[in-house]
């Protein structure tokens, strides 16, 4: 419901600043209209999250979601912050009152123990049936295997734990509520511990993590896109939307990048020209302007708000130039 009533506003707003503000109002809508509807508001905010995920490459423009990914960046490491704090203070007064006669380290451990199970009863007959549709003849194990096995518990459950009221509606305290937050974190620890140490070693077993693995899908991707690119290229071009000077240079860029591209999936090296490269010189040139807007503010010829702009666009292109090839 709330993922159906922003994302037709999302679509309107255009302007990065009260687009950021609505992107951090949402999950706290979502939040209370999970209490008003006596659903699980943590859920609530997961399920309004996907819901907007995925469309968010169709409800937000580019500039947005350049601010948004350094603004949630932020807000996600102060949140969890927040949130682990409040607990590990909690934590020792949770312990004294539970009664001495209660058991629940094992009632933790046995709690984790289900989790794991499941989420690896869950997983493994799951990718077989996609594989099977995928038409592989025989299921391969190192994916599924690490992929139940990353299932630790982060700040999650321990945010829904935290959400569980401390009276019921009647006024009366909610039995077990210590027992719940004492468990809930217990678990959290459990699955960083075992399963966070013991999964890089069974990476490494699947043989699923190769260093050029990462780097050769990125690589035919940047390919798909340059041909995509050059393909509409050549469309704008027999429609003669563009002079053939600025089509000829567009096409002369797509096709440097298209030959280095295919160099590195055929594991030879593109030829490299004498001199400084096209991304040295651009750096360098990037450099030179931002020397030059510096001294333009100090000189008083610019006010801050051009400044800001132009920096902006500036450390933009910096940054794709920082960014490999």
């Amino acid at each position: 419901m709330i993922a159906g009533g922003v994302i037709p506003v999302r679509r309107r707003v255009t302007d990065p600043v009260l687009e950021t503000v609505l992107a951090l109002i949402t999950p706290y809508a979502a939040f209370l209209l999970g209490e008003v509807l006596h659903v699980s508001p943590v859920m609530a905010v997961i399920v309004a999250g996907l819901a907007i995920g995925a469309r968010r490459d169709r409800i937000t423009t580019a500039q947005t979601r350049l601010q948004l990914h350094s603004v949630y960046g932020t807000v996600i490491f102060l949140l969890e912050s927040v949130v682990f704090s409040l607990i590990g203070l909690q934590l020792p007064t949770l312990i004294r009152d539970l009664s001495g006669s209660e058991a629940w380290p094992a009632e933790a451990l046995a709690v984790a123990g289900t989790l794991i199970v499941i989420r690896i009863v869950w997983v493994f007959p799951l990718s077989v049936v996609i594989q099977r549709r995928g038409g592989a003849r025989r299921p391969s194990w190192p994916v599924p295997a690490v992929v139940s096995w990353a299932g630790a518990r982060g700040v999650v459950p321990l945010a829904a734990a935290l959400s569980i009221p401390l009276t019921a509606a009647d006024g009366t305290p909610l039995p077990r509520r210590d027992l719940i937050l004492a468990i809930a974190t217990a678990v959290i620890v459990v699955s960083l511990i075992v399963q966070g140490l013991t999964l890089e070693p069974l990476v490494r077993r699947a043989g699923i993590a190769r260093p050029d693995a990462a780097h050769h899908e990125q690589t035919v991707a940047r390919l798909r896109l340059a041909e995509a690119a050059l393909a509409r290229l050549d469309e704008l071009a027999a429609g003669e939307c563009a002079a053939d000077d600025v089509i000829d240079r567009a096409r002369a860029s797509l096709q440097v990048r298209i030959g280095r591209s295919r160099a590195r999936i055929d594991g030879s090296r593109a030829p490299e020209p004498d001199g400084l490269t096209d991304r040295e010189l651009r750096r360098d040139l990037n450099a030179a302007e931002h020397a030059e807007l510096a001294r333009l503010y100090d000189d008083g010829t610019i006010s801050q708000a051009t400044r800001q702009q132009l920096q902006r666009s500036l450390d933009l292109e910096a940054t794709r130039l920082s960014e490999p090839r």
